[in-house]
């Protein structure tokens, strides 16, 4: 598998861990805009989402995806984001 192939495998497994309703925040970045495309199915069913970037903001606003303020939310269900590193032991860098 090619580094795009993971991406969107990782971003499809992502993707089933949200559930309808749920607010989510969405980091940015390539296995991100996967995760998004993988959230298209879901479009309807998700009132809105925190976004880290414009970008991202942008890609949800195009699936219909309301773009919320973090202080106007306050809790969120899940936060999708890549890692630009990780160690053996999986510590994650961003």
């Amino acid at each position: 598998m090619n580094s795009a192939e993971l991406k969107r495998v990782v971003g499809a497994a992502a993707a089933e861990l949200v559930q309808p309703g749920q607010v989510l925040g969405v980091g940015t970045g390539s296995t991100v805009e996967a995760f998004i495309e993988a959230l298209r199915p879901l479009a309807d069913e998700i009132p809105g989402a925190i976004s880290s970037s414009n970008a991202t903001a942008a890609r949800l606003h195009a699936l219909g995806i309301p773009v919320l303020d973090l202080n106007e939310v306050g809790t969120y269900a899940l936060y999708v984001d890549g890692a630009d590193e990780f160690d053996p032991g999986l510590s994650l860098i961003k």
